[in-house]
């Protein structure tokens, strides 16, 4: 029998966040990307000019509906009919595997900057399969070098399309 995801492993209940919580701090983030996406656009020219509608014109709207929506979740997070949502949002063991792949995709974002889109992903690749997939290094290493040679086939030979190589290139020796 499957146990509660809301139910602790030793057997109490989770901590955490309640959800309504978590709703009304997106909901907030959301309004405030919502205003800053209507005051950038105001800043570019959000009107109705001779020619057309101005730079910022649909930017604007977007900005706009983006706070209303953000208002309209706030709204409903905190006094929706269905009451605050007190169950909690998410529990140390969930969030330990969210973070067990947010933070390798962090890193290996970080990591394009420097060493390049095709030797990030080869080690990411790798070790997201070493140790998240629990397969061996043999496997791992192959897989990632076989996706990582038909992206750099597919983009770089036939279609023309060079990828960044960051700042290192340490591919430059491919002459690509």
């Amino acid at each position: 029998m499957a146990s509660s995801d809301t139910q602790a492993h030793a057997g109490g209940e989770a901590r955490g966040p309640a959800t309504f919580v978590v709703e009304a701090a997106v909901a907030i983030a959301i309004m405030l990307l919502g205003i800053v996406v209507i005051y950038g656009s105001r800043e570019l020219g959000a009107s109705w000019t001779s020619d057309g509608p101005g730079s910022g014109y649909f930017p604007f709207y977007i900005g706009l509906i983006m706070t209303i929506a953000g208002a309209g979740i706030f709204y409903q997070a905190l006094f929706g009919k269905q009451g605050r949502n007190r169950a909690v949002f998410v529990d140390s063991e969930q969030i330990k595997r969210v973070l067990s792949v947010l933070v390798p995709a962090g890193v290996y974002v970080f990591a394009v900057e420097f060493i390049g889109l095709y030797i990030a992903s080869f080690v990411y690749i790798a070790l997201f399969m070493v140790i998240l997939g629990k397969f061996s290094w043999v496997k791992s290493v192959i897989a990632a070098f076989c996706v990582n040679a038909l992206f750099f086939m597919m983009f770089e030979v036939w279609f023309k399309v060079p990828l960044y190589k960051g700042r290192f290139d340490l591919l430059s020796f491919l002459g690509y």
